[in-house]
């Protein structure tokens, strides 16, 4: 009998990207398109308006806009998160209420990066932000982009209220994780190739970048291993080790793999991103495209 962990928002998730339409606008059809390709894809939901789909370079308006398509296209098939972590307490609390009217399943909220507040500030917007709206929330930790992380102190403060239910964990720390599923913590990998590390110290699922070209095998590769058979869930893992390379690998990722493999798959018709990110040039496109042909993917 399977004794695997609950996953409050399902097992997979990806943190989708948004479209943009080739003069930098938001192509809302387009990310309509991602989100039901995901679905249709071994994704149990999608996170909106993460790193990958470069919130940092939307507006309030679009994010509600990109938020409203992602929600229409998935219905009730998937669980919806929104980010809205920001480095502004006041703009994340905004979001927040915005992505309560739309009626998402759960906000994903980063600590605040560039700021580098205490922890006393991490546990405070945290809490603010919480507290703004009835949605339940998915912490992320991610110190190689933020600039900080999050104390073991802090965390024992943030799930003494119950909207909080797990974190997205990109610190790497598989003790740590451990003894955050220990706190009640539903803990998720953020780093696809180290998904099986994290399943093996009590994580419940994956926030993948790679999900956009292969949420099926990385479905299976995580129900392979916590229906007990480690050895299957490894050879399904080396089989997707190139794609893990070719979309995570590499210094320019992100947003700008994760729409070349779409644009490779033929779900997008462009690459488009918004700057301070530039799109793969053909070598790297070529890079990729070999990596993921390596993988059996395309």
């Amino acid at each position: 009998m399977s004794t695997a962990p609950a996953a409050p928002f399902g097992r997979l998730l990806t943190a989708m990207a948004t479209a943009f339409k080739e003069d930098g606008s938001v192509d809302l059809d387009a990310t309509a398109r991602i989100a039901a390709h995901l679905v249709d894809n071994g994704n149990d939901g999608v996170v909106v308006s993460g790193t990958t789909g470069e919130a940092p370079t939307t507006t309030v308006a679009e994010d509600a806009q990109i938020l409203a398509a992602v929600k229409d296209a998935v219905g009730d098939r998937a669980s919806v998160i929104a980010g809205v972590g920001t480095n502004s307490t006041a703009h994340s609390i905004e979001l927040a209420q915005n992505a309560a009217k739309i009626g998402v399943d759960g906000i994903l909220l980063v600590t605040p990066y560039y700021n580098k507040p205490s922890q006393a500030g991490v546990q405070q917007h945290f809490a603010q932000v919480t507290a703004s709206s009835d949605l339940r929330v998915m912490l992320y930790d991610v110190p190689g982009r933020a600039g900080i992380t999050i104390s073991e102190e802090t965390y024992a403060k943030a799930i003494q209220d119950e909207r909080v239910v797990a974190v997205k964990d990109a610190y790497g720390d598989m003790v740590r994780a451990t003894r955050l599923t220990d706190m009640g913590y539903a803990v998720y990998s953020g780093d696809d190739p180290a998904t099986l590390s994290f399943l093996a110290h009590g994580a419940v699922g994956l926030v993948s970048v790679v999900g956009h070209v292969a949420g099926t095998e990385i479905k299976q590769m995580m129900e392979t291993f916590l229906a007990g058979d480690h050895v299957g869930a490894l050879t399904i893992f080396r089989r997707l080790m190139p794609a893990f390379d070719a979309v995570m690998g590499v210094p320019n990722y992100g947003a700008t793999t994760a729409k070349a493999a779409l644009q490779l798959l033929g779900v997008l018709d462009n690459r488009t991103v918004r700057g301070p990110l530039v799109a793969l040039d053909d070598a790297e496109h070529e890079a990729l495209r070999e990596g993921l042909a390596a993988a059996g993917l395309i």
